[in-house]
C-alpha cells in the first residue's frame, strides 16, 4: 500500500485533491434540491448527453471540459423548455438519451486516442487535473455557491410547495431554469472526477444519505456537503493508497458514497426501531 502523505507531495495529487474538494462542495450544495425536486433522471440525462459535446470539444479544440460545459448548458435549457410537467421532462430526456450516447461513441471513433479518451470521459480522470482545470473548477464553484446562497430561500419554497409559491408571487419557472443551469455546471464539474456514467454518486447519493438523518433543510444541506466531501476526498485518498492496483479514483469515490448511504439508511432504521420499541414498552 502506497504512503498517502508521500503521494500528496506531488503537484498532480494536490491538484486532484483541490479539484475533488471544489466539486464535492458544489455537488453537496445542489444535491438536496435535486432530491427534493425529484430530478435524479435529469441529472443522469444531463451527464449522459454532455458526453457527445465533450467528444466534440475534444475533436475540435482538444478541450473536452469546455465541450461538456457548453453541451450541459444547452441540454439543461432544452429540458426546461421541453417539458413543464415532470412526466413530460422525463419523456423528453429518455427520447434523446440513447441518441446522445450513440452520437458520442460515433464522434469518438474519429479520435485517435479512442480508448483512453472514452475512459476519461465516461469514468473521469481526476489525477490529470491541471492548474488550469483547477482554476476553471474554482470559478464554477464560486459561481454556483454564490447563486445558490442568493436563491436558496425562494428555491426551497418553490421546491417544497410550488403551487403556494406561485400564489405568493415567487417566479417558480424562472427559478427552475436557473437551477437547471446550475445543475448543468455542477454535473460538468462532477463528470471531471467520476465521469458521466458515475456522476450520480456525487450529485445524488450524498443528499439521499443526508435525508435519512434530518428533514431540516439547513441541516440537510450541510450534511449533504459533508457527505460529498467525505466521498470525494476520501475516495481520492483511498485511490492514492491503492495506486499500485490501478483502480480509478471515480470507482472508489462511488464506493465511499454508497457506503455512506448504506450507513445512513441503517442508522435511520435503527433509530426508528428504537423509537418503536420505546413506544411499545411505554404502553
Amino acid at each position: 500500500m502506497t504512503n498517502i502523505f508521500d503521494m500528496l507531495q506531488y503537484p498532480f495529487a494536490q491538484h486532484a485533491l483541490i479539484a475533488a474538494t471544489l466539486i464535492a462542495l458544489t455537488c453537496g450544495l445542489v444535491a438536496p434540491f435535486v432530491v427534493m425536486r425529484d430530478m435524479a433522471f435529469a441529472v443522469h440525462g444531463t451527464a449522459e448527453l454532455s458526453f457527445p459535446s465533450a467528444v466534440a470539444g475534444l475533436l475540435i479544440a482538444s478541450d473536452a471540459v469546455s465541450g461538456a460545459l457548453l453541451g450541459s448548458l444547452v441540454v439543461a435549457t432544452a429540458f426546461a423548455l421541453l417539458g413543464r410537467r415532470r412526466s413530460e421532462s422525463n419523456t423528453a430526456i429518455g427520447v434523446v438519451l440513447a441518441f446522445g450516447l450513440g452520437l458520442g461513441v460515433f464522434l469518438l471513433s474519429f479520435y485517435n486516442g479512442f480508448s483512453s479518451a472514452a475512459t476519461n470521459i465516461l469514468f473521469g480522470s481526476l489525477v490529470s487535473a491541471s492548474t488550469r482545470d483547477v482554476m476553471i473548477l474554482g470559478v464554477l464553484a464560486v459561481l454556483v455557491v454564490i447563486t445558490m446562497v442568493i436563491i436558496f430561500r425562494p428555491l426551497l419554497f418553490a421546491s417544497v410547495d410550488p403551487a403556494v409559491a406561485i400564489a405568493r408571487g415567487v417566479p417558480v419557472r424562472r427559478l427552475g431554469l436557473i437551477f437547471l443551469l446550475l445543475l448543468a455546471l455542477t454535473v460538468t464539474e462532477a463528470a471531471q472526477v467520476v465521469g458521466t456514467l458515475l456522476v450520480l454518486s456525487l450529485a445524488i447519493t450524498p443528499a439521499a444519505a443526508a435525508r435519512r438523518w434530518t428533514a431540516n433543510p439547513i441541516v440537510f444541506t450541510g450534511l449533504s456537503v459533508l457527505f460529498a466531501l467525505v466521498a470525494a476526498d476520501g475516495g481520492f485518498l483511498l485511490s492514492l493508497a491503492l495506486s499500485d492496483t490501478d483502480i480509478k479514483a471515480s470507482v472508489l469515490i462511488s464506493f465511499v458514497s454508497f457506503a455512506i448511504y448504506l450507513l445512513s439508511f441503517a442508522a435511520e432504521r435503527l433509530r426508528r426501531d428504537t423509537r418503536t420499541a420505546g413506544v411499545a414498552a411505554a404502553t
